[in-house]
This record gives structure tokens, sequence and C-alpha cells, in this order.
């Protein structure tokens, strides 16, 4: 195989491919653009069919305790098994565990694991395996860890049951376990340093090794003994990593990929080469997060009345007309469109109001304004004017101060920052309401609370019914616009190109990446 790899100097964008720049390095690993020259040989029906899709970033590592979550996990996610699976609705599954039950006071939960599932070494998976994962999981720093915090304890009383105790009642624990806090390893060899790249699972695909080169190409190769093989209709998959948006749609139309997203500009002639569009949305938002509530180190954002200034100083539709071309929604709330958190209504919260803004903060003691110093990160440069000047029109000055890629989290996570800009991909709204409203969620970094909040987490915590949280997420959801914590700006939506005979099946209810989003004409798909 002959990889062709791009040394060649960055041009300048226009917005749009700017914009799927921001998007590719915010929802995923950075990565060396690459592309096999072989053309995709695309059955378009029956057992044959082959998938090759092109995606925006590498996958870190294939260690069970530290996979990374995005575009990355359509990689991993074919190779392990998740303990549920989440439907392209959003609706909860079963997965590796074909059963699972709550005790009363949602301490205590039980999975029932499917008997007759194999790793691709041909060890059996039990409960011991799970066990054996969850517990090395949790104790291993990365990004899983956090989603299983609330765990105590994992007990396996026999080989088909995996008892799980918690600390307090999780609603967001059936979520976690239908992603990479989910997934089984293998004892014998996930703690292996050759598990990074030659790992060892039982979900529905293999790593053929040989014909994969790392950071560029993974070939996939469908197992035949696989319990949910419905759901695969691909017998191949092939992932390129593209992160130009120019060289992914050169690969659709020169037949090395079938699948991929690919930028505004670019759907018109995609589409003319015959391809099918499906657009979704929103997969990402754009969220200035003001963080010091306290105004322990910018006093003005101790004030509501300034909170509210701020997100009435964006023109959210002009922006997304202009800046994303259509492709997207402005916003004033924080949740995913597609969940049951969403208002509508609160996007009426704070219509554009210079004058309006400017009046607030001469009511909060600051007639000329302030200023204010935000990490430049590399997923936020394509934006930072945008913010420079609506920020600027209602007197707020902000200086933008570099930050290296490789330390964007931890700036951000430092307490550093009073306020700071993030393109955040979209999650459930019990993993958006952790993240951003509970005191030790990740990107709640001041660490604020508030009693009424305080209420309505404890009940959302509780609550493991999706249908009853539902309105409690909403209360959730309702208290952060109308006090403020952030200023939501806009969704970031994604086109989808696929060849005839492929079809996208999302619709951004769901938001892991799976192979189970893809279908092939007039095949019998299920389970996804």
């Amino acid at each position: 195989m002959r990889i062709r790899f791009s040394h060649s100097r960055p041009r300048p964008r226009p917005h749009s491919q700017a914009l799927t720049a921001a998007v590719a390095v915010a929802l995923l690993a950075t990565a060396t653009a690459a592309c096999d020259s072989t053309p995709a040989a695309t059955s378009d029906s029956g057992a044959d069919a082959t998938l090759a899709l092109s995606i925006l970033g590498t996958p870190n590592s294939f260690d069970p305790a530290q996979l990374i979550e995005g575009q990355q996990t359509y990689v991993w996610d074919s190779i392990f098994d998740t303990l549920l699976i989440e439907d392209n609705k959003g609706r909860m599954h079963p997965g590796a565990a074909r059963s699972w039950s709550y005790s009363k006071d949602g301490r205590t939960l039980t999975l029932k694991i499917r008997p007759g599932m194999k790793f691709s070494s041909g060890e059996p998976v039990d409960a011991n395996a799970v066990k054996a994962t969850l517990d090395r999981t949790r104790s291993t720093p990365g990004q899983s860890q956090l989603s299983l915090a609330a765990l105590s304890s994992v007990d396996a009383p026999d080989a088909s049951t995996v008892v799980i105790g918690l600390k307090r009642p999780d609603a967001s624990l059936l979520q976690s376990l239908s992603t990479a806090p989910g997934v089984i390893g293998d004892p014998k060899t996930m703690a292996n340093k050759s598990t990074a790249l030659n790992p060892v699972g039982s979900g529905p695909y293999t790593l053929d090794t040989k014909a994969t080169v790392n950071g560029s190409v993974y070939v996939l190769d469908r197992r035949n003994d696989y319990w949910n093989k419905k759901a695969y209709p691909f017998k191949t998959v092939k992932i390129r990593v593209i992160t130009d948006p120019t060289a992914s749609a050169n690969a659709l139309k020169a037949g090395q990929t079938n699948a991929g997203t690919v930028d505004p500009s670019q759907v018109s002639a995609i589409k003319a080469a015959g391809f099918q569009i499906t657009h979704v949305q929103a997969t990402a938002g754009a969220y200035l997060v003001l963080g010091d509530r306290a105004g322990s180190k910018l006093k003005p954002l101790g004030d509501l009345r300034v909170r509210k200034a701020i997100n009435m100083a964006f023109d959210r539709q002009k922006i997304v007309q202009q800046i994303l071309q259509g492709s997207g929604k402005a916003t004033d709330q924080l949740f995913n469109p597609k969940g049951g958190a969403y208002d509508e209504a609160l996007n009426k919260t704070y219509p554009y109001d210079v004058a309006g803004a400017k009046k607030l903060l001469a009511e909060a003691g600051y007639p000329k304004g302030f200023s204010v110093t935000m990490p430049s990160l590399v997923f936020t440069k394509s934006f930072e004017p945008i913010f420079t000047q609506a920020l600027g029109d209602i007197g707020i000055k902000v200086t933008w101060e570099p930050v290296p890629a490789q330390q964007s989290t931890t700036a951000v996570a430092s307490g550093k920052y009073p306020m700071f800009l993030i393109i955040e991909g979209l999650s459930s709204d019990p993993g958006m309401t952790t993240s951003f409203y509970t005191p030790t969620g990740f990107r709640n970094v001041f660490h604020s609370t508030d009693p009424k909040l305080t209420g309505l987490l404890g009940q959302a915590a509780e609550e493991l019914d999706p249908a009853k949280s539902a309105g409690i997420y909403r209360e959730i959801n309702k208290f952060g616009v109308e006090n403020a914590w952030l200023a939501p700006v806009f969704y970031i939506g994604t086109d989808w190109a696929t060849k005839k005979g492929i079809t996208y099946l999302g619709d951004g209810s769901a938001t892991m990446a799976t192979i189970r989003q893809f279908g092939v004409a007039g095949s019998a798909q299920s389970g996804g």
C-alpha cells in the first residue's frame, strides 16, 4: 500500500473551511492529513459491501482506559463491544449486557452479560472481563474515568452477572455505559503496550493490522460470528484520516471514499458528483462560558446584569447565515435540540440588543465596559474575531492569550480565565448537565453552586426514568439560561455525503460516532 503524505504549508481559508477546521479540532484529536491512493472497491448492496469513510482525527490509543470520543469512535467502537447500545434516535438498548436493572434506591445496577460472546482471540467474554475493565478504567486517568466517578464497587458474583455499587444515584451512567466507559477489554492483554495499536476486542470487526497504517488508514474486517451482525451490513470498513476539507471532498470525487462529512462550500459540487447529502443541524455548539459567576477574578461577572448584557451582544442569526453559511442554528441554550432538555422558547431570552446591553452594563456600574483576557485555543481561532467585535460593541475589550494546542484542556480547566470560548460536541442531557452545571463538572471550572440548581441536580440524578427526567433537565436548562451561566451563540451543523447504495441514518439525536449510523440500501439492518 502506498501512502502519500501532504507536508505543504496551509493556505488561508474562507470562513466555511476555517469553520470545518475549527470543528475538526474541537471534536477530534488532530492528525496529519493523509490519503490512501487506492480506490474504494464499493459494492452497492449485499454481504460484500464496503464502507470507505473519511474522518478528521486519529485514534490516540486502543487501550480501553484511554479511548477518546469524537470521530475516532468510528474505529474503536467497531472493535469493542459496549455494555449498552444507543440507537440513532438516542434510545438505549441491550448490548453486551442483555439486560439491566436498578435497585429501588438507585444505588445498585445489575447487568446480565450476553452468553456466547468471544474476544477476537477466542477467549470468552464474561462478567470477570467486565469487572476487570471497569476497575482498570476507574483507576486510570483518562477521559472515561470521570464518567465512572459515582461507582463505589464492581462485583462479578457469577460468570454472567455484574453488580455495580454506586456512591449516589447517577442518571448519566447508562448512557456512559454505551460509550467509551462501557467498553469491554480483554483482561489478558488490555494493559499490554501492544494494545495501543493492536487491540483484542469482542466487537463486530477486527483491525487488519497488515493493511492499517496508524494515523492514516484503518481497515476493519467484519466478524462472521458476531451476535449483532445485522446492525453492521458492511463486510469491510476502511477509515481514512483526512483533516483538510478540500482533500476530503477530492477523496469522495476520486472514489477513494464513499462517505464523509463535507464543508458547506462543497455541498453543491458533491451533490453534482452523485452523492446524497444528509444535513444534521446540530452536532456541536459554540459557547462563551461565563465561569467566574462569583466575580472572584473578574468582578463584573459576579453581576447577573453583566452576564445578561454579554448574552445580548450577539446577532446570532446573522452569524449562522454569514459565518456558518446557514449550516447550523442560533441558540441561547446549551442542550442538544434533539434532547428532552431543549426548550425552543428559551431562544427568545436574549435578543440582539447593543443599546440594551450597554444599559445593563451601566446599571451594574460599568458604563465604560471592562477588559478581559481569554485563552486563544486552536479550535476557537477562526471564531475569535466575531466574539471580539460583538463584545467590543458593548464596551468589553477582549485580549486573546495564545495557548499551545496540547495545553488547551489544562488551560481551560486551570481557573486562570474567568470566561472562555469553547466549541463543544453535543452529548446527552445528563452528560451536558454533569459537565457544565455540577460543582465538579469539567466545564464548571470555578465550581459554581446555587441552592435551586443543587436541588434540581439531586432530582435529576435520582430520576432514572428518561421520560420523567426530561422535565427536570428542562428546569436545569431554564436555570442556566435565566442566570446566564453561559452565553451560547450557535450550534454547528454537519453535512454527510454518501455514495449511491449507502445511507446515513443519523439525525443528531444520538451523538456517538458509530458504524451503525450507516446502512446499505435494501439491507435488513437492525439494532442500530
